[in-house]
């Protein structure tokens, strides 16, 4: 679902961009490591386009394909990533569907990545899929997310707008994560009492039906 209004504004914040490049950016190297060289990525969810310039210039990918729900932040990230030119394809569309959004191939990328967007997605398993099939066997999932621990919290109920069904603990996300054939094992961590997760998983070279 769309952010509202103030989450709209948050996620495009100083703050919120500072805790992505300082923080979350940093957790995530030390959990998988840089891309190889000539990596294509993939970015779910990319806002303003911030996250795609960190998948860059931070983690290495030569290529990002990054969509996002709204057209609004669409056109936001295409003037914030202007100066990249042809190293990044921008698409407004649903992350379940990323074949029509993409026409993405199964195993198309060496990388996806999340940066707290599956808990805006009610059919979230339904994503782990998409995720699972345009990986390369081997290919890297980074994920940063939101937990039903936070979301049941007085300010987030009161501020933002989620799905009120099928949450997801931390537990429970790298369960399905794990089902759906991408490994996770010791490299997750979770931070305030589980209510955010930050991990990496690796697509196993078989993963399941």
């Amino acid at each position: 679902m769309l952010m509202n209004r103030i989450e709209t504004m948050v996620v495009d914040s100083g703050p919120r961009r500072g805790l992505q490049r300082w923080y979350e950016t940093p957790a995530l190297l030390r959990l998988g490591g840089k891309l190889p060289p000539g990596s294509r990525a993939l970015e779910l969810g990319c806002g303003a386009g911030y996250g795609t310039g960190l998948i860059l210039e931070q983690f290495g990918a030569e290529r990002v394909d990054a969509i996002d729900l709204d057209p609004q932040m669409v056109a936001r990230a295409t003037r914030r990533l202007a100066p990249y030119g042809g190293r990044v394809r921008l698409s407004t569309g649903d992350v379940t569907d990323l074949r029509r959004v993409l026409d993405a191939p199964d195993g198309g990328y060496d990388a996806v990545f999340d940066f707290a967007i599956l808990h805006h997605v009610e059919d979230w398993q339904a994503a782990v899929g998409e995720i699972a099939r345009v990986l390369r066997p081997g290919g890297r999932f980074y994920f940063d997310e939101v937990t039903a621990d936070a979301l049941a919290t007085r300010g987030y109920r009161w501020l933002f707008e989620h799905p009120t069904h099928n949450r997801f603990t931390a537990a429970e996300f790298v369960a399905e994560l794990e089902r759906q054939g991408l490994a996770v094992g010791s490299r997750w961590l979770t931070r305030i009492r589980g209510h955010y997760l930050l991990g990496v998983a690796d697509r196993a070279a078989h993963a399941p039906a």
